[in-house]
Order: C-alpha cells, then structure tokens, then sequence
C-alpha cells in the first residue's frame, strides 16, 4: 500500500542522499490500544537544493501522515517537497501478480522418489519447468506444457532484477535545503501494530477462614507486544495509561501467519524502579531502561512489587436482573427481571492506598488470585480484569462462584392495580462452611421509577436508585432466609 503526501512536514528514521543513518536509540511511548508514538534523532547531512533522502528504519504500520521532522536546536519545520512511503514488502503473492501473463521458472520440490513398471524404486532430482502465469490472487492459474492448472508446479523463481522490489518499508523524500548542513534530526511518527497491557498477580496464604481480612504479596507486570514489522533494537519506553481518544483509520495490515512469538522476562534483580507521573489527563509510566524489542515478540517487566496488602473477601447473590427503564416507564408482568439464579459470587477487594503499602495508580489490566495449599503449593482460584485505577482507591474483582454458598430468590406475592404493583420475595441463603459468612444479596427494583420497600426481614443500603443491597449473615452449615417487599406506583 503506498501513500504520497505533498508539501508536508514529514520524515521518520533516514538517511541523507540515500544513505542509511546509523542507528540509533528510539523512544516509545506506547499505548493501550495498539498505537505507539515513536521518536528517534538521526544525522541529516543535505546538500543546497534538492535531497533524495530515504529510510528502511521505519514500521509497516506507520500512519504516514503523523511523521513529523524537525530541528531540534529551533524546533523549526525541515522543508520537504514531497513524500512516497510505502510497506507493500514484497512477497510471493505480489511477484506472482507483478508476472502475471509471463512464463518463469518453478522449481519442483526437492528430490521425487518414484516406482518403475518393473518395481524398481528411482530417486529424481529437483528439476526446473517452465511455467505462464494466467492469474495471480488467492487461486493462481499457471499454464504448464499448454495445460492450465490451479496448483503451483513448484516454488517459483522470479528474475533478480525485477523491478520495484521492496524489501522493507520504505519512506522516501525530496527535501529542499537552503544551504548544505548537517542537522541532527528530531524525528517522530505513530505506528500501529504496539501495544501494552498490565497484569497482576495477587498471593494470599492457605487460610481455613476466607471471611477474614488476609495479608497478600502483589505483583504487578507489564507485558508489551510488539507486532509493528519492526525491530528497536535500542527502545526506551514509557507506556500512557487511559482512554486516549484515537480515530479509528488502521494503515494497512500485512499477515503474518504462523508467526512464531518469543517472550522475554525482564530482569528483576538488577530493574530499576519503574515510575509513574500524571500527563495531561492520564498517567504516563516510564519503565527507565533500555529494551530490545523485537517484531513478533512479546516482552515482560516487572513493575510494582507489594508485600501485606490488605484484600477483603465478599459474598453476592443477585436474585433480579438488572433492567434499564425509560423515565414513566413501568412493568407489570409477574416474572420481570427474575434471574432464577441459584449461584453466589465471590468477590475481593484491597484500597490502592500508601498505607496498604500500595499507592500507585494502577493501569487496567488482568489481575489474577493465587492462594496457597496446605502444602505451600500456589493454585489459581479466579482472576477478572480491572479498570484504571487512581490512587486511595478501592479495587474490588470477581474471582468466581462459591461451592459451598448457594442462594435461591422466590417470588411470593405479586399483585397490581391500576397506577401500582406490589410484589414480595424470599431469599434462602445456605453455607455449608465450617465458619458463618456474610452474604450480600443485591436487588434491583426494575418495575418502574418509584418505588418503596414496605415490608423487610434485614435492612438495607442503596447502592444507587435503583438497586439495594441486603447484607446477610449465614451460620456456618446452617441457612438464612430474607423477606421483603416493595410498592411501585406511577
């Protein structure tokens, strides 16, 4: 795919009079969602007039007009006439479409063991034959020995000096200097094809009692996957955390099939510490190392580390399913909003607070639970992903469904009038536990606007106008009901 943009400030990693610059350190600021801005300083040497300046130092996903270059000493534009990128690298597929209607070689594949009329086994060489092209794309049609066939007759070799052969991504200029110089080139562009994610794995002791507050090891790690078409060799890295509004124009994607993926693990002995500042509207994390990052690979650093951090186990039963409503609006059909679940979900939370020995605003990400046996082994036992995360904070993460804690709703009573509906349920709660558990049983009043709880066994908080939340204490091996009702009216 090629891209021309005229009179535009422009350049990325390249060399002067179409010579390749030697390379240098690259800066990546990379995102969440698959975009990075990469930034790299290379030596321009421009002769008066008009350069031809080219560079290979560039990603097959670039957005070619993001490229900017400019003089880092004045910060001033670098004048450039005109701009050819393109990452359309050459491939089997395009050299067959470029000889399409012309006869080239393929060659047959490897030695052919073949059995004789009289039995007898004969080894044949590789051999070479001819072969026209009829039509490239998904299903080639090659002519061999006047018959046409849809098979390849071989590996097919193309001439060597076959015309626009791209090897990599090419960005290619005209600049017009003023006066011969030598600059060295401040040089930024966005790429697709980088992208970062956070994860966290959370340690808890083997405990016979899951009710009580635990003391937990977290480590958190950011993995960094690098599919650009590119290797940065020398990258340093600073990865942005939040919603970064990007319109969505993906550049063109080459396949990559079958690729093989390498993960690489920092080194945590000899890590510098990885730091965190508020940018703008979001939070900009700098790793303070340099990385090789190569294409297809996936590489891991470690970056926080936290000992006795506080995590809080709860129980939820929802026995209704939340509905959104439209202001006047009302139900009054019997079975509305009844899930008929019978599953409690185990939920865990800590506060990211300096004096839970956190603190850190933490990126979204996977966060997984590890808890210990009673032999010391680590088993995992749920993980959820989570959002972004400010400092003092609570982080709250659903792990599972409790095996032993079952909650099943009924409806007891439901009758309406003409401006108003009444209904009554029962919930029954049974722990099967050796210690008693607190189950919070969430309800969520559908029917309409207003409404009133009438009649309740346990009381109740709002969690927002439309949904209450009844915590419920359960013995252990024993059961717990809760009753309730509530008045809509309209």
């Amino acid at each position: 795919m090629r891209h021309r943009i005229a009179t535009a400030v422009v350049a990325i990693a390249f060399a002067a009079h179409a010579q390749e610059p030697a390379a240098s350190t690259t800066q990546l600021t990379i995102y969440n969602d698959d975009f990075a801005v990469a930034r790299t300083t290379v030596p321009l040497n421009l002769k008066q007039g008009l350069n031809e300046v080219l560079t290979t130092s560039v990603t097959s996903q670039l957005e070619p007009d993001s490229v900017v270059l400019r003089d880092p000493a004045t910060h001033n534009p670098i004048h450039v006439i005109d701009q050819n990128y393109d990452a359309g690298v050459v491939t089997q597929a395009w050299l067959l479409e470029k000889y399409e209607g012309k006869t080239i070689d393929f060659q047959t594949q490897g030695q052919q063991v073949i059995e004789t009329t009289t039995g007898e086994r004969k080894t044949l060489p590789a051999v070479t034959i001819p072969g026209r092209i009829i039509r490239a794309g998904n299903e080639p049609l090659i002519e061999v020995n006047g018959k046409m066939q849809f098979q390849l007759p071989g590996t097919p070799l193309f001439p060597v000096e076959t015309d626009g052969l791209i090897l990599k991504p090419t960005l290619r200029w005209q600049v017009n200097a003023t006066k011969a110089t030598t600059i060295p080139a401040e040089l930024d562009y966005i790429t697709h094809g980088l992208r970062w994610q956070a994860t966290y794995n959370v340690i808890v002791p083997q405990t016979s009692d899951t009710t009580a507050t635990e003391s937990a090891d977290l480590l958190g790690w950011v993995t960094i996957d690098n599919h650009s078409g590119a290797e940065f060799p020398q990258a340093t890295i600073q990865l942005m955390a939040g919603e970064v509004a990007k319109i969505r124009n993906p550049p063109q994607a080459i396949a990559m099939k079958n690729r093989a993926m390498a993960v690489t693990l920092g080194s945590i002995a000899e890590a510098p510490e990885v730091t965190q500042q508020a940018f703008d509207e979001y939070h900009l994390y700098d790793l303070h190392r340099t990385l090789n990052l190569r294409n297809n690979e996936t590489k891991q650093v470690q970056f926080i580390e936290a000992e006795n951090v506080t995590v809080q186990r709860t129980y939820e039963f929802e026995g209704t399913t939340a509905v959104g409503f439209y202001p006047g609006y009302h139900n009054d059909q019997p079975g509305f909003g009844i899930a008929g679940s019978t599953h409690i979900s185990v939920r865990e939370q800590f506060k990211n607070s300096t004096a839970n020995h956190l603190g850190m605003p933490l990126p979204a990400g996977r966060l997984r639970l590890y808890r210990r046996d009673s032999g010391g082994q680590v088993q995992f036992v749920g993980e959820s992903m989570i959002p972004h995360t400010p400092a003092e904070q609570q982080v709250e993460f659903t792990t599972g469904r409790a095996f032993d804690v079952t909650g099943k709703q009924r409806q007891t009573d439901f009758h309406t009038a003409a401006h108003s509906t009444d209904e009554s349920f029962e919930v029954t709660l049974s722990n099967q536990k050796a210690q008693p558990v607190t189950v919070h049983v969430i309800e969520h009043m559908n029917r309409g606007e207003n409404w009133k709880v009438t009649v309740k066994s346990s009381d109740f908080t709002k969690r927002d106008s439309s949904t209450v939340d009844f915590p419920i204490t359960v013995p252990a091996k024993g059961d717990a009901t809760l009753t309730y009702s509530v008045h809509y009216t309209w």
